[in-house]
């Protein structure tokens, strides 16, 4: 099974975790990165991925799932591939998606994923 996770899976981990929502919401993402981990599952990563988390500022977190996803990534869609998207993003958009929502879902569509995972509320 194919799996992408947006950025907001990737942070829930360092979110605080007084809220009941939030802690089930980490323990869910925590049991799939280790099915990831034991090849259960394959990850995919792409470009908006890669560039959210960039802007991470705190840089132990930024550099953690960075490496993360370059260890345990079996498919990455490249930056290369974005024009190729734009139709399917501007798809995705005019159900009142963000762009950068758009295009992880987009670039989850692309590499054939079964699912893509987020814990955003707003990516409905």
């Amino acid at each position: 099974m194919r799996l992408y996770l947006d950025n907001c899976c990737y942070n829930r981990p360092y979110d605080s975790q007084s809220s009941f929502k939030v802690s089930m919401e980490t323990r869910a993402k925590l049991h799939i990165q280790e099915e990831i981990n034991q090849g259960k599952y394959e990850l995919v990563t792409s470009y908006m991925t890669e560039y959210e988390n960039s802007k991470n500022i705190d840089s132990m977190k930024r550099d953690a799932i960075r490496e993360y996803q370059e260890r345990h990534n079996t498919s990455y869609v490249p930056i290369e591939r974005r024009e190729e998207l734009q139709q399917k993003i501007a798809e995705i958009m005019e159900y009142n998606i963000a762009y950068k929502d758009a295009t992880h879902a987009a670039c989850a569509i692309y590499a054939g994923c079964d699912y893509l995972l987020t814990t955003d509320t707003r990516f409905q």
